[in-house]
Parts: structure tokens; C-alpha cells; sequence
């Protein structure tokens, strides 16, 4: 069995369909099919070719895991789900192509594909729109590139109107270098750029109101950051990691900083916070919020405070 043609009769091709076929290597899927499901093409490791038609709404979990002989997908613009673990360990691709259909892509979907290392899509703010489950949900976690209509993101621009960055949206993203975020975001979602290892400039608008649990964990390019006076919490493990980070400014809104909030930021000399020290030692901070980070200052509007990662 080496080639496929599903009859134009079908319109769902069933959970573990053709599980374990190691000697499949392409299949034709006709516009009838609207759901791959769950298993079905799981272990086809000599599956070269795949065309998936503009019917198809669900890509179901595992649907091609451990296909690794695929060397590139293009999802059609009909598919809004791709279930859990659907391209996981497919080692051959090298891209992938994601419409502005899709809407939900859950949990390692794309973990364990090595050789990924360009992603397409045609609009960043619906891929801002984009529920990632987890971290290798987004196929950047292989340090893959990302391109809008064909030109490499490294200077990225959050269009106006977008009001949230998802969870994991650009988790993992080693090409960043800068971020420009409109005021009509008021959540940075999530691990949203936990990762990129080269960003190196962020402003945070006064819009935003929330910054997500490691939302800039591991961004060991960035230097200073600014949080703007609309938030009240720094989330657990927001800054986590940065390791050149050396300079953060804090408002008075801040009533909270999560747990590991900046542990291990071993460069940070200084805080500069906003508002007295009675309002800094008002704030309610979280368990080694500053764990494994060097002693720094806090500086206030009425004096300064040294801090040790044993406070």
C-alpha cells in the first residue's frame, strides 16, 4: 500500500484510519472530507505527500505525528482547529504554512519538529487572535522564522485594534529583535515572548493591564524595561531569566510581583520604582521573587533600598 485515493464520497476520515502504515507515501484527500481525525495518519514514516483540500475544518490530534518523511504543510484556509499533537515529531518539515482561518491550535502540536524552521501566514493580528494550549503549540518553538507575505519578521509591528497577545504567541521566537505594541492592547497574554533570546527593545503602552505568568521570561537580549502605570501586577516569572537585563522601571499602580517574578536576572543593578518606600514595601511580592538575582537598589522617590535574592 504506497498510494491513496480517498473516494469523493467521504466526508470524515476516522480516528487511526490508517495508523502504522510505514509504507504509505502520499494520498489524495478529496474536497468532500471536512474532519481528519484523531490517529489518522499517526506513524506513517514514509509519507512524503500530503494535500490537504479547502473542506477540511479539523486536523485531529496526532493526526500526522511521527510522519517523518512530510518536508512541509500548507494548512488549507478552511481548518480552524489543529488538534493536539498533529505534526508532533514529524522531523522532515521544514515549513509550514498557517491561514488566518485557524482560531485554536492545542497543545504539541508542532513539538519535536526539528527541522522547522520557517513558518508562513499572511496577517499578525490574527495570529494574535491565535489560542495556543502550550508552548510547542506554536511551531516558532523549534526556532523557526517567521514570515507576512513573504517577508522575515525581525522588527515587529502589533497593527492597531489588536486588544490582546495571546498565551505563546511568539514564544520561542529566536529572530525578534523589537517590538512596537499600539494602545489598543490591554493584555500581553501568557509566555506571549517568552524565548526570544534576541529581543533586544519592548515598549509596554498604558493601555496594557496585564502582563502574563513569564510573559518576557528568558529574553536574555533585553536590557531595560519600562511597565507602565495601567498595570497592578507583575505576574509569576514575567522576567524570569533575562540575564542582560539591568535596568526596570516599576509605577506606583504596582500592588503585586508574582513569584519568580525576576529571578535570575544577573545583571539587574537597579529598580527604579515610582513612588516612596513605604509604597515599595507595601507591595505584596510573591516567594523568591527575585530569586538567584544579585544584590541591586530599589530606587524611590524618597531614598533607596538595597535588595538581596535572601529577601
Amino acid at each position: 500500500l504506497e498510494n491513496i485515493t480517498i473516494p469523493i464520497s467521504v466526508n470524515e476520515i476516522g480516528n487511526s484510519a490508517f495508523e502504522d502504515c510505514s509504507s504509505l507515501t502520499s494520498i489524495t484527500i478529496p474536497n468532500s472530507v471536512t474532519e481528519i481525525g484523531d490517529y489518522t495518519f499517526y506513524n506513517c514514516s514514509s509519507l512524503t505527500s500530503v494535500s490537504i483540500p479547502n473542506s477540511v475544518t479539523v486536523i485531529g490530534d496526532s493526526a500526522f505525528s511521527n510522519c517523518s518523511s512530510i518536508a512541509s504543510v500548507t494548512i488549507p484556509n478552511s481548518v480552524t482547529v489543529i488538534g493536539d499533537s498533529a505534526f508532533s515529531s514529524c522531523s522532515s518539515i521544514e515549513s509550514v504554512t498557517i491561514p488566518n482561518s485557524v482560531t485554536e491550535i492545542d497543545g504539541y502540536a508542532f513539538s519535536s519538529c526539528s527541522r522547522l524552521k520557517s513558518v508562513y501566514i499572511t496577517d499578525i493580528a490574527k495570529w494574535c487572535e491565535i489560542s495556543f494550549n502550550s508552548y510547542s503549540s506554536n511551531p516558532l518553538c523549534n526556532s523557526g522564522k517567521l514570515y507576512v507575505n513573504g517577508k522575515l519578521v525581525t522588527d515587529l509591528v502589533i497593527p492597531n485594534g489588536v486588544t490582546k497577545i495571546g498565551n505563546y504567541t511568539f514564544a520561542g521566537y529566536s529572530s525578534l529583535t523589537s517590538v512596537t505594541i499600539p494602545n489598543s492592547v490591554t493584555v500581553i497574554g501568557n509566555s506571549a515572548f517568552s524565548g526570544c533570546s534576541s529581543l533586544e527593545s519592548i515598549t509596554i503602552p498604558n493601555s496594557v493591564t496585564e502582563i502574563g505568568d513569564s510573559a518576557f521570561s528568558s529574553c536574555s537580549s533585553l536590557e531595560s524595561i519600562t511597565i507602565p502605570n495601567s498595570v497592578t501586577e507583575i505576574c509569576y516569572g514575567a522576567f524570569a531569566y533575562c540575564s542582560n537585563l539591568t535596568s526596570v522601571t516599576i509605577p506606583n499602580s504596582v500592588t503585586e510581583i508574582g513569584y519568580y517574578a525576576f529571578a535570575d536576572c544577573s545583571s539587574l543593578e537597579e529598580i527604579k520604582f515610582l513612588g516612596t518606600i513605604a509604597q515599595w514595601e507595601a507591595i505584596h511580592k510573591g516567594h523568591d521573587w527575585n530569586y538567584c538575582t544579585p544584590d541591586f537598589i530599589i530606587i524611590c522617590t524618597d531614598g533607596s533600598i538595597s535588595i538581596s535574592d535572601s529577601v
